[in-house]
């Protein structure tokens, strides 16, 4: 979790940086924001469920 939010900061600051510090934000941003720390925590997820998975197997 903790590096989604590391991960996901960046991203934001880099994606998104030139348009908060404008203060132009607009609803899209607004769903654009959350999706960029979903995206980290999701890979994060289903990467240790899959190696948790192939540890049992083995």
């Amino acid at each position: 979790m903790v590096y989604s939010l590391v991960v996901g900061t960046l991203l934001v600051i880099i994606n998104q940086g030139d348009v908060i510090m404008q203060g132009d934000l607009t609803w899209w941003h607004g769903l654009k924001i959350p999706l960029t720390y979903l995206v980290p925590y999701t890979v994060s997820t289903l990467s240790s469920v899959g190696a948790m998975q192939n540890s049992v197997k083995s």
